[in-house]
């Protein structure tokens, strides 16, 4: 399959798939991208704990991989390490995380998630798959039907390498596993 540079209708240049000999339909990328963008914001949407989405993935972070140093949280959100100090300062202010001696290393700090800290991501998590059901409800059968064979695609994007890093203009962002090239500030 091809590419070729298109105007999106999202106002600027965009990238899309050219059919192959096999006549397969053009994905609009830039539109694809805005999409997915728009339903990740309406998913983040929550007066629970009053988070932002940089304090949220870190601790949905915390909370899956268990107790982590603190400079494996930042090369896992790709934050630099000033914002990471304001950020796990917020969270346990909020007492969502607690911080405590790595046993392995004096000098370093692990970050642990508290019971409050769990119980907001389960709330927010199934305020979430609220939303999105009662989005998913207004579409027609025929909707929701193209919706469900698309997501092991969209799942196998998610997971593909490069889908978490920003991406250069060739459209990868580094070696498969490396991550981001630079720490971000959010």
């Amino acid at each position: 399959m091809s590419t070729e540079s298109a105007v999106s209708e999202a106002g600027g240049p965009g990238l899309a798939l050219a059919p192959d000999e096999a006549g397969d339909p053009v994905i609009d990328v830039a539109r694809l991208r805005v999409a997915l963008a728009r339903l990740s914001r309406k998913l983040r949407r929550h007066e629970i704990a009053g988070l932002t989405p940089t304090q949220l993935a870190a601790l949905a972070t915390v909370g899956t991989s268990g107790p982590m140093r603190l400079g494996d949280l930042a090369a896992a959100e790709g934050i630099a390490p000033s914002t990471l100090t304001r950020l796990v300062t917020a969270l346990e202010e909020s007492g969502y995380v607690r911080r405590g001696a790595d046993p392995s290393d004096a000098r370093a700090s692990t970050l642990a998630i508290t019971q409050h800290g769990q119980d907001v991501l389960e709330r927010i998590r199934s305020e979430s798959t609220l939303v999105l059901a009662a989005s998913l409800s207004l579409l027609t059968p025929a909707q929701r039907s193209a919706l469900a064979e698309a997501l092991p695609v969209l799942e196998q994007l998610a997971e593909a390498p490069g889908a978490s890093g920003s991406a250069g203009p060739s459209g990868s962002s580094g070696s498969p596993g490396s991550g981001p090239s630079a720490p971000r500030s959010r």
